[in-house]
């Protein structure tokens, strides 16, 4: 299959492009400079610019673009947060309704829009979106989708939790007061923490392209919910390291604002569109997949 990937200089992108092209999949990589290789195109998704004729004939596009959220939101910031995301998707929705055979268009979303602190209860994929920024920004930016659906495309959105890598941004901020002996949980811990192995995430990435069954938005988590204090203890034991010093509610939102409500809040988020799909995890459990990005 041909594979366009917007944000192909990302963790995930890289990820994600190295595992196609391991197995055989031709991938195109959008970039805002000019192109130095074969495998890449020029675009300016601010504009809404991308030459669709250099796209060739591809089967999917797939957008992992969009502004790292894990700083201080401030209104100029917001702005950047919206936009990096919501403008790479209309152009690739707009691109998608121009070509002559129409691809599958699959945009990476959150897990955040279902809202800030659900505690308990159980998120599928037929859960309202929440209120609150992040909430707002999944609207648009699935939203954002539309045309192509329109036009005859398959889309999906992947609302993804966090995604458990050795070299995963997060996931190396997430570790690091582990490794030196000062880990603990967040806040309180009770709140589940939707997260996923990379290896899954990447797998679940090529079933919703595969399959024609799975469209509008998905789930990738883990199958056995976990709570940020499984998460944390289960990290501290495979670093062979303690976990009792944990970060205080009101220290994480003085230091990150708004944003720290991303971490405090709970998510009990399952994958039940992937699953009933035929998907089965490599890494159902949150020991699993701490192992497997230790590995």
């Amino acid at each position: 299959m041909k594979y366009v990937l917007a944000g192909a200089s990302g963790f995930l992108g890289k990820a994600l492009a190295r595992d196609l092209v391991a197995n055989g999949h031709q991938v195109v990589r959008l970039v805002r400079r000019t192109p130095s290789t074969p495998d890449e195109v020029r675009w300016d998704p601010a504009r809404g610019d991308l030459d669709v004729a250099a796209l060739g004939d591809p089967d999917v596009l797939v957008n992992l673009a969009g502004a790292n959220i894990g700083r201080p939101w401030t209104p100029t910031y917001r702005l950047k947060i919206r936009e990096s995301r919501v403008a790479t998707t209309a152009t690739l929705a707009a691109a998608a309704t121009q070509l002559d055979r129409r691809p599958v268009l699959l945009t990476q979303s959150g897990i955040g829009g279902y809202g800030t602190d659900l505690g308990d209860r159980i998120l599928t994929e037929d859960s309202d979106l929440g209120e609150g920024f992040l909430s707002d920004v999944v609207r648009l930016w699935e939203g954002a989708l539309e045309p192509a659906r329109a036009a005859g495309s398959r889309v999906a959105a992947l609302r993804t939790g966090v995604v458990l890598g050795s070299k995963a941004p997060a996931f190396q901020l997430l570790s690091l007061p582990f490794r030196i002996g000062l880990g603990g949980r967040f806040g309180s811990g009770t709140q589940y923490f939707p997260v996923v192995s990379l290896t899954d995430w990447i797998r679940a990435v090529r079933h919703v392209a595969e399959n024609d069954s799975v469209s509008g938005p998905v789930n990738i988590s883990l199958p056995t919910p976990a709570t940020n204090l499984e998460l944390t203890e289960a990290l501290a034991t495979a670093l062979r390291r303690p976990c009792v010093i944990p970060v205080p509610g009101i220290l994480m939102k003085a230091a990150l604002g708004e944003f720290a409500w991303e971490l405090l809040g709970s998510k009990r988020a399952l994958p039940t569109r992937l699953q009933s799909s035929g998907f089965t995890f490599h890494h159902p459990t949150v020991t699993a997949a701490i192992s497997a990005a230790l590995a």
